[in-house]
């Protein structure tokens, strides 16, 4: 939700807000769903899912063989996309709890969250952030959330969608209800066919 309507995406954008919506979907196909009922239940968690990034250094595609874009080792790019899009504002680092206060505060406004309800929560890791920087992300996300009366009902911590090599985390809050957070935990395989 950093940028809306950049030059480089049509709508919203954010990072890891699409794992929330393709689990859900995929356990409703693993039940049985038809077509207009996965669409349904991929528009309603789509709906109530914010997502922002925040990245310490740029990608390096593969094709390119450079950054997409110079970061100082003292900046922040504030609402970076998955894609190494440019983000909603470069400012200079902070504390960790300052910059995923400016995360927590921009997903959850947006929306926007209130006090009483119940997330799923994601601290994503955007290709080089090591599991302990994402685990401080998440605790300090955690604690902001519960300031706010906001409950955390379900955690996922780690690199879910990626951008290469990019140093830096997103921050997903997803408004859990009953079938959200049935299909959220519901297992489902996916098979894989080889030819």
């Amino acid at each position: 939700m950093a940028v809306q309507d950049s030059t480089y995406t049509v709508g919203q954008r954010g990072v890891a807000g699409n794992f929330f919506v393709m689990k859900a979907v995929g356990a409703a196909a693993e039940r049985g769903a038809d077509l207009d009922e996965l669409y349904r239940i991929g528009e309603k968690v789509n709906s109530v899912t914010r997502t922002m990034g925040m990245a310490l250094t740029a990608c390096t595609p593969p094709a390119k063989g450079s950054p997409l874009f110079d970061l100082p080792d003292d900046a922040v790019e504030m609402g970076v996309g998955i894609h190494g899009e440019p983000g909603r504002k470069r400012e200079k680092l902070q504390s960790a709890d300052a910059m995923v206060g400016e995360l927590v505060s921009a997903v959850v406004d947006d929306l926007p969250f209130s006090s009483g309800d119940r997330v799923a929560l994601m601290a994503n890791g955007l290709g080089g952030t090591p599991i302990g920087e994402l685990y401080l992300v998440y605790g300090l996300a955690h604690k902001q959330l519960a300031e706010r009366g906001i409950t955390v009902g379900r955690s996922y911590v780690g690199e879910y969608c990626t951008s290469l090599d990019m140093a830096g985390a997103s921050v997903t809050p997803v408004r859990l209800d009953d079938e959200i957070f049935d299909l959220l935990t519901d297992f489902a395989e996916t098979p894989i066919r080889v030819f």
